[in-house]
Protein backbone atom coordinates (compact mmCIF):
# COMPACT_ATOMS: atom_id res chain seq x y z
CA UNK A 1 0.00 0.00 0.00
CA UNK A 2 0.97 3.21 -0.68
CA UNK A 3 1.13 6.30 1.60
CA UNK A 4 -2.06 7.65 0.30
CA UNK A 5 -3.82 4.64 0.60
CA UNK A 6 -2.99 4.39 4.19
CA UNK A 7 -3.81 7.78 4.77
CA UNK A 8 -7.20 6.71 3.83
CA UNK A 9 -7.86 3.72 5.55
CA UNK A 10 -6.68 5.63 8.58
CA UNK A 11 -8.84 8.70 8.44
CA UNK A 12 -12.10 6.32 7.30
CA UNK A 13 -11.91 3.34 8.66
CA UNK A 14 -9.86 3.61 11.86
CA UNK A 15 -10.70 6.51 13.12
CA UNK A 16 -14.32 5.90 13.22
CA UNK A 17 -13.70 2.72 14.87
CA UNK A 18 -11.24 4.15 17.30
CA UNK A 19 -14.10 6.41 18.57
CA UNK A 20 -16.21 3.76 19.01
CA UNK A 21 -14.21 1.73 21.09
CA UNK A 22 -12.81 4.13 23.31
CA UNK A 23 -15.90 4.48 24.65
CA UNK A 24 -16.17 0.79 25.11
CA UNK A 25 -12.49 0.92 26.30
CA UNK A 26 -13.99 4.08 29.37
CA UNK A 27 -16.85 1.69 30.33
CA UNK A 28 -14.91 -1.45 30.68
CA UNK A 29 -12.25 0.16 32.76
CA UNK A 30 -14.57 1.30 35.28
CA UNK A 31 -16.80 -1.67 35.33
CA UNK A 32 -13.14 -3.87 35.50
CA UNK A 33 -11.49 -1.06 37.60
CA UNK A 34 -8.66 -2.66 36.62
CA UNK A 35 -5.23 -1.72 38.62
CA UNK A 36 -2.86 1.03 36.46
CA UNK A 37 -0.19 1.73 38.89
CA UNK A 38 3.56 1.28 37.43
CA UNK A 39 5.61 1.03 40.47
CA UNK A 40 7.95 -1.75 40.68
CA UNK A 41 10.15 -4.77 38.62
CA UNK A 42 8.25 -5.24 34.54
CA UNK A 43 8.72 -8.31 33.25
CA UNK A 44 7.99 -7.23 29.24
CA UNK A 45 7.63 -3.44 27.80
CA UNK A 46 6.64 -2.92 23.92
CA UNK A 47 7.78 0.64 21.81
CA UNK A 48 5.94 0.59 18.85
CA UNK A 49 6.68 3.31 16.10
CA UNK A 50 5.37 1.87 12.60
CA UNK A 51 6.64 4.74 10.49
CA UNK A 52 9.92 6.57 10.35
CA UNK A 53 13.17 5.28 10.23
CA UNK A 54 14.36 9.02 11.46
CA UNK A 55 12.23 8.45 14.50
CA UNK A 56 12.99 5.10 15.34
CA UNK A 57 16.85 5.98 15.71
CA UNK A 58 15.75 8.89 18.00
CA UNK A 59 14.00 6.87 19.89
CA UNK A 60 17.22 4.90 20.84
CA UNK A 61 17.84 6.65 24.10
CA UNK A 62 14.66 6.18 25.52
CA UNK A 63 15.16 2.36 24.24
CA UNK A 64 18.28 2.71 26.54
CA UNK A 65 17.05 4.46 29.29
CA UNK A 66 14.08 1.56 29.63
CA UNK A 67 16.85 -1.37 29.48
CA UNK A 68 19.05 0.29 31.91
CA UNK A 69 15.99 0.61 34.59
CA UNK A 70 14.48 -2.61 33.93
CA UNK A 71 17.39 -4.79 32.73
CA UNK A 72 15.27 -8.07 33.32
CA UNK A 73 12.28 -6.96 31.26
CA UNK A 74 11.76 -8.22 27.28
CA UNK A 75 12.04 -5.28 25.38
CA UNK A 76 10.11 -5.61 22.06
CA UNK A 77 9.33 -3.54 19.49
CA UNK A 78 6.74 -2.65 17.25
CA UNK A 79 6.94 -1.73 13.49
CA UNK A 80 6.60 -2.28 10.08
CA UNK A 81 8.21 -5.39 8.29
CA UNK A 82 10.62 -1.99 6.23
CA UNK A 83 11.91 -1.24 9.78
CA UNK A 84 13.40 -4.88 9.93
CA UNK A 85 16.96 -4.36 9.30
CA UNK A 86 17.84 -1.11 11.13
CA UNK A 87 16.10 -2.61 14.23
CA UNK A 88 17.94 -5.97 14.04
CA UNK A 89 21.16 -3.66 14.95
CA UNK A 90 19.88 -2.01 18.25
CA UNK A 91 21.02 -4.61 20.85
CA UNK A 92 18.97 -3.37 23.76
CA UNK A 93 15.54 -4.79 21.80
CA UNK A 94 14.74 -8.11 22.91
CA UNK A 95 12.44 -9.21 20.48
CA UNK A 96 10.58 -7.44 17.06
CA UNK A 97 7.38 -8.03 15.86
CA UNK A 98 6.59 -6.17 12.47
CA UNK A 99 3.77 -5.75 9.84
CA UNK A 100 3.74 -6.18 6.16
CA UNK A 101 1.93 -3.02 4.66
CA UNK A 102 3.48 -3.99 1.98
CA UNK A 103 -0.44 -5.25 -0.06
CA UNK A 104 -4.08 -4.90 2.01
CA UNK A 105 -4.26 -8.48 2.22
CA UNK A 106 -0.59 -8.78 4.08
CA UNK A 107 -1.45 -6.05 6.22
CA UNK A 108 -4.53 -7.66 7.52
CA UNK A 109 -2.86 -11.04 7.91
CA UNK A 110 0.28 -10.19 9.40
CA UNK A 111 -1.98 -7.38 11.79
CA UNK A 112 -3.58 -10.10 13.04
CA UNK A 113 -0.82 -12.39 13.51
CA UNK A 114 1.18 -9.75 15.68
CA UNK A 115 -1.57 -8.55 17.51
CA UNK A 116 -2.23 -12.42 18.47
CA UNK A 117 1.32 -12.31 19.48
CA UNK A 118 0.96 -9.53 21.39
CA UNK A 119 -1.53 -10.44 23.66
CA UNK A 120 0.18 -13.83 24.26
CA UNK A 121 2.71 -11.73 25.53
CA UNK A 122 0.40 -9.24 27.24
CA UNK A 123 3.44 -6.43 27.52
CA UNK A 124 2.62 -4.75 31.25
CA UNK A 125 3.45 -1.34 29.83
CA UNK A 126 3.08 -0.78 25.89
CA UNK A 127 4.64 3.11 24.67
CA UNK A 128 2.76 4.44 21.51
CA UNK A 129 5.25 6.62 19.79
CA UNK A 130 2.71 7.00 16.89
CA UNK A 131 1.39 10.65 17.06
CA UNK A 132 -2.05 11.02 14.31
CA UNK A 133 -2.31 7.52 13.56
CA UNK A 134 -5.47 6.04 14.58
CA UNK A 135 -4.84 2.69 13.35
CA UNK A 136 -2.23 2.42 15.66
CA UNK A 137 -4.46 4.06 18.84
CA UNK A 138 -6.82 0.65 17.75
CA UNK A 139 -3.56 -1.18 17.50
CA UNK A 140 -2.65 -0.21 21.13
CA UNK A 141 -5.89 -1.61 22.53
CA UNK A 142 -6.11 -4.87 20.71
CA UNK A 143 -2.76 -5.86 22.35
CA UNK A 144 -4.66 -5.94 25.87
CA UNK A 145 -1.89 -4.41 27.48
CA UNK A 146 -2.47 -3.48 31.18
CA UNK A 147 -0.57 -0.06 30.70
CA UNK A 148 -1.40 1.52 27.31
CA UNK A 149 0.85 4.84 26.73
CA UNK A 150 0.62 7.58 24.19
CA UNK A 151 0.29 11.38 22.93
CA UNK A 152 -2.30 13.60 22.95
CA UNK A 153 -1.90 17.15 20.77
CA UNK A 154 -5.08 19.72 21.83
CA UNK A 155 -7.21 17.33 23.87
CA UNK A 156 -6.88 14.44 26.00
CA UNK A 157 -10.81 14.14 25.82
CA UNK A 158 -10.42 11.35 22.20
CA UNK A 159 -8.06 7.99 23.20
CA UNK A 160 -8.64 8.85 27.16
CA UNK A 161 -9.80 5.52 27.57
CA UNK A 162 -8.13 3.36 24.76
CA UNK A 163 -4.58 4.92 26.52
CA UNK A 164 -4.74 4.73 30.37
CA UNK A 165 -1.64 7.57 30.55
CA UNK A 166 -1.26 10.19 28.36
CA UNK A 167 1.01 12.48 27.44
CA UNK A 168 1.06 16.03 25.42
CA UNK A 169 3.20 15.63 22.56
CA UNK A 170 5.36 19.06 22.58
CA UNK A 171 6.48 19.99 18.69
CA UNK A 172 9.34 22.27 20.10
CA UNK A 173 11.33 20.00 21.87
CA UNK A 174 13.79 17.53 20.63
CA UNK A 175 11.61 14.23 19.48
CA UNK A 176 14.39 12.05 21.29
CA UNK A 177 13.85 14.05 24.44
CA UNK A 178 9.78 14.03 23.59
CA UNK A 179 10.79 10.10 23.40
CA UNK A 180 12.67 9.75 26.63
CA UNK A 181 9.92 11.83 28.99
CA UNK A 182 7.35 9.09 28.27
CA UNK A 183 9.95 6.46 30.35
CA UNK A 184 9.50 8.49 33.33
CA UNK A 185 6.39 6.94 33.78
CA UNK A 186 8.58 3.42 34.66
CA UNK A 187 11.14 5.38 36.70
CA UNK A 188 13.73 5.62 34.13
CA UNK A 189 16.40 8.51 33.57
CA UNK A 190 15.59 11.29 31.00
CA UNK A 191 19.20 12.16 30.90
CA UNK A 192 19.91 12.03 26.75
CA UNK A 193 23.08 9.88 26.26
CA UNK A 194 22.84 10.31 22.92
CA UNK A 195 21.76 8.28 19.61
CA UNK A 196 22.51 4.84 19.63
CA UNK A 197 26.15 4.17 17.80
CA UNK A 198 25.50 2.78 14.59
CA UNK A 199 29.12 2.37 13.82
CA UNK A 200 29.78 0.25 16.04
CA UNK A 201 27.60 -2.23 14.24
CA UNK A 202 29.27 -2.19 10.99
CA UNK A 203 30.32 -6.06 9.73
CA UNK A 204 31.40 -4.70 6.28
CA UNK A 205 32.93 -1.88 6.27
CA UNK A 206 32.39 0.06 2.77
CA UNK A 207 35.34 0.05 0.44
CA UNK A 208 35.67 3.21 -2.01
CA UNK A 209 39.01 3.52 -3.82
CA UNK A 210 38.19 7.64 -3.64
CA UNK A 211 37.26 10.28 -0.96
CA UNK A 212 34.06 10.88 -1.75
CA UNK A 213 30.66 12.79 -0.60
CA UNK A 214 26.99 11.47 0.03
CA UNK A 215 24.37 13.41 -1.14
CA UNK A 216 20.56 12.21 -0.41
CA UNK A 217 18.33 14.36 -2.78
CA UNK A 218 15.24 12.08 -1.83
CA UNK A 219 12.80 12.14 1.12
CA UNK A 220 9.63 9.78 1.83
CA UNK A 221 6.36 10.00 -0.35
CA UNK A 222 4.72 10.70 3.65
CA UNK A 223 6.01 14.38 3.12
CA UNK A 224 7.41 15.07 -0.46
CA UNK A 225 7.18 18.64 0.46
CA UNK A 226 10.59 18.10 2.33
CA UNK A 227 12.81 17.57 -0.65
CA UNK A 228 14.82 20.72 -2.44
CA UNK A 229 14.33 20.62 -5.59
CA UNK A 230 16.43 18.45 -7.80
CA UNK A 231 17.94 21.40 -10.00
CA UNK A 232 19.07 23.23 -7.31
CA UNK A 233 21.09 19.43 -6.37
CA UNK A 234 22.14 19.34 -9.95
CA UNK A 235 23.64 22.97 -9.41
CA UNK A 236 25.62 22.26 -6.38
CA UNK A 237 26.68 19.07 -7.21
CA UNK A 238 28.35 20.33 -10.06
CA UNK A 239 30.09 22.72 -8.68
CA UNK A 240 31.54 20.18 -5.59
CA UNK A 241 33.07 18.34 -8.53
CA UNK A 242 34.61 21.03 -10.34
CA UNK A 243 35.73 23.12 -7.30
CA UNK A 244 36.87 19.75 -5.22
CA UNK A 245 38.65 17.04 -7.88
CA UNK A 246 39.68 15.03 -5.46
CA UNK A 247 35.95 13.70 -4.52
CA UNK A 248 33.03 11.96 -6.21
CA UNK A 249 29.64 12.15 -4.92
CA UNK A 250 27.66 8.88 -3.89
CA UNK A 251 23.95 9.32 -4.45
CA UNK A 252 22.09 7.85 -2.16
CA UNK A 253 18.07 6.47 -1.73
CA UNK A 254 15.69 3.52 -1.83
CA UNK A 255 14.81 1.06 -4.37
CA UNK A 256 11.29 3.40 -5.00
CA UNK A 257 13.49 6.62 -4.94
CA UNK A 258 16.04 5.16 -7.82
CA UNK A 259 14.57 6.55 -10.76
CA UNK A 260 14.23 10.08 -9.28
CA UNK A 261 17.59 10.05 -8.05
CA UNK A 262 18.85 8.80 -11.76
CA UNK A 263 17.24 11.98 -13.16
CA UNK A 264 19.82 13.82 -11.22
CA UNK A 265 22.84 11.67 -12.60
CA UNK A 266 21.80 11.58 -16.41
CA UNK A 267 21.60 15.55 -16.16
CA UNK A 268 24.65 15.94 -14.88
CA UNK A 269 26.67 13.01 -16.90
CA UNK A 270 29.70 12.84 -14.84
CA UNK A 271 31.39 9.51 -14.24
CA UNK A 272 32.58 10.81 -10.62
CA UNK A 273 28.29 11.25 -9.66
CA UNK A 274 27.47 7.52 -8.82
CA UNK A 275 23.79 6.13 -8.39
CA UNK A 276 23.52 3.94 -5.67
CA UNK A 277 20.42 4.24 -5.00
CA UNK A 278 17.85 1.06 -4.81
CA UNK A 279 21.50 -0.74 -4.89
CA UNK A 280 22.21 -1.07 -1.30
CA UNK A 281 21.12 -3.04 1.70
CA UNK A 282 20.64 -0.90 5.13
CA UNK A 283 23.90 -2.33 5.94
CA UNK A 284 25.47 -0.84 3.18
CA UNK A 285 24.60 2.52 3.05
CA UNK A 286 25.29 2.96 7.29
CA UNK A 287 28.84 2.03 5.62
CA UNK A 288 28.31 4.34 2.35
CA UNK A 289 27.47 7.29 5.19
CA UNK A 290 30.04 6.44 7.76
CA UNK A 291 32.95 6.68 5.02
CA UNK A 292 32.50 9.75 3.50
CA UNK A 293 33.69 13.02 4.72
CA UNK A 294 30.53 15.03 4.35
CA UNK A 295 26.98 14.05 3.82
CA UNK A 296 23.71 16.57 2.14
CA UNK A 297 20.63 15.56 2.64
CA UNK A 298 16.96 16.77 2.87
CA UNK A 299 15.62 16.18 6.24
CA UNK A 300 14.50 12.21 5.97
CA UNK A 301 15.72 9.19 7.28
CA UNK A 302 19.27 8.89 5.93
CA UNK A 303 19.66 11.76 7.62
CA UNK A 304 19.40 10.52 10.99
CA UNK A 305 21.29 7.45 10.63
CA UNK A 306 24.06 10.04 9.45
CA UNK A 307 23.35 11.48 13.00
CA UNK A 308 24.32 8.23 14.49
CA UNK A 309 27.01 7.22 12.84
CA UNK A 310 28.88 11.34 13.28
CA UNK A 311 29.09 11.71 9.82
CA UNK A 312 29.60 15.76 9.07
CA UNK A 313 26.12 16.58 8.09
CA UNK A 314 24.18 19.42 6.01
CA UNK A 315 20.26 19.65 6.91
CA UNK A 316 18.54 21.14 4.61
CA UNK A 317 14.75 21.96 6.62
CA UNK A 318 11.75 23.05 5.70
CA UNK A 319 8.44 22.07 6.34
CA UNK A 320 9.75 20.15 9.60
CA UNK A 321 11.59 22.13 12.66
CA UNK A 322 15.27 21.41 12.64
CA UNK A 323 14.71 22.05 16.77
CA UNK A 324 12.62 18.78 16.97
CA UNK A 325 14.43 16.16 14.25
CA UNK A 326 17.74 18.23 13.81
CA UNK A 327 19.67 17.82 17.33
CA UNK A 328 22.59 16.02 15.94
CA UNK A 329 25.96 16.56 16.84
CA UNK A 330 27.21 16.27 13.53
CA UNK A 331 23.83 18.45 12.22
CA UNK A 332 24.86 21.76 10.18
CA UNK A 333 21.12 23.00 9.74
CA UNK A 334 20.70 25.43 6.92
CA UNK A 335 16.76 26.65 7.71
CA UNK A 336 14.22 29.54 6.34
CA UNK A 337 11.62 29.69 8.62
CA UNK A 338 8.82 31.25 6.96
CA UNK A 339 5.65 32.51 8.50
CA UNK A 340 3.80 28.52 7.74
CA UNK A 341 6.40 26.48 9.08
CA UNK A 342 7.00 24.36 10.52
CA UNK A 343 4.15 23.00 9.19
CA UNK A 344 3.73 19.18 9.35
CA UNK A 345 2.41 18.82 12.93
CA UNK A 346 -0.40 20.27 12.52
CA UNK A 347 -1.66 19.32 8.69
CA UNK A 348 -2.17 16.26 6.66
CA UNK A 349 -1.72 18.40 3.97
CA UNK A 350 0.65 21.20 4.06
CA UNK A 351 -0.82 24.74 3.86
CA UNK A 352 1.06 25.33 0.67
CA UNK A 353 -0.05 22.36 -1.18
CA UNK A 354 3.21 20.95 -2.14
CA UNK A 355 4.65 24.91 -3.03
CA UNK A 356 6.99 24.43 -0.57
CA UNK A 357 8.62 28.01 -0.60
CA UNK A 358 10.72 27.08 2.56
CA UNK A 359 12.62 24.72 0.80
CA UNK A 360 12.70 27.10 -2.28
CA UNK A 361 14.04 29.92 -0.29
CA UNK A 362 17.27 27.80 0.33
CA UNK A 363 20.14 29.10 -2.62
CA UNK A 364 22.51 26.51 -4.04
CA UNK A 365 25.24 29.14 -2.80
CA UNK A 366 24.46 28.78 1.19
CA UNK A 367 24.35 25.43 1.09
CA UNK A 368 28.00 25.31 -1.28
CA UNK A 369 29.75 27.58 1.13
CA UNK A 370 28.90 25.66 4.31
CA UNK A 371 29.86 22.26 2.17
CA UNK A 372 33.41 24.40 1.13
CA UNK A 373 33.81 25.35 4.80
CA UNK A 374 33.33 21.67 6.42
CA UNK A 375 35.71 20.25 3.07
CA UNK A 376 38.07 23.12 4.09
CA UNK A 377 37.66 22.09 8.17
CA UNK A 378 39.70 19.65 10.32
CA UNK A 379 37.97 16.76 11.44
CA UNK A 380 38.36 18.11 14.76
CA UNK A 381 36.41 21.21 13.64
CA UNK A 382 33.35 19.63 12.18
CA UNK A 383 32.72 16.90 13.96
CA UNK A 384 30.63 18.00 17.01
CA UNK A 385 28.61 21.37 16.41
CA UNK A 386 26.47 22.60 19.21
CA UNK A 387 22.91 22.64 17.79
CA UNK A 388 21.10 24.92 20.59
CA UNK A 389 23.79 27.64 19.32
CA UNK A 390 22.03 27.34 15.51
CA UNK A 391 20.65 30.68 13.82
CA UNK A 392 17.73 29.54 11.89
CA UNK A 393 17.78 32.18 8.94
CA UNK A 394 14.66 33.93 9.08
CA UNK A 395 15.14 36.92 6.62
CA UNK A 396 11.92 36.25 4.54
CA UNK A 397 9.10 38.50 6.23
CA UNK A 398 5.52 37.04 5.38
CA UNK A 399 5.48 39.81 2.82
CA UNK A 400 7.75 38.23 0.45
CA UNK A 401 6.22 34.85 0.98
CA UNK A 402 2.55 36.01 0.00
CA UNK A 403 4.37 37.27 -2.75
CA UNK A 404 5.75 34.46 -3.89
CA UNK A 405 2.65 33.02 -3.68
CA UNK A 406 0.72 34.96 -5.74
Amino acid sequence: MNTKQQIFLDSFIAKPIAYLFNILARIFGQILSINHNLDGALKSIAVCKFKGMGSILQATPMLAAIKKQHPNATLIFVSTKSNLAILEKIDSIDQIITIDDSSLFRFFISNIKSIIQLIKIRPEVYFDLEIYSDFSTLFTLFTLSVNRVGFYLRSSSFRMGIYTHMMFFNPRVPISSVYLHLTELIGCDTENLGLYPLANEITKPHKHENKYLVVNPNSSDLRLERRWDKNNFIELIRKLINDYQEYEVLLIGSKNERDYTQEIVNEIDNKRVINTAGKTSIEEVIGIINNSTLMITNDTGPMHLSFCLETPTICLFGPCSPEQYGMGKSAHIIYKKTYCSPCVHDFEIAPCNGNNICMQLIEVSEVYEKASQLLTSTDSEIKIVDTSKVVYNSEETILGIVDRLR
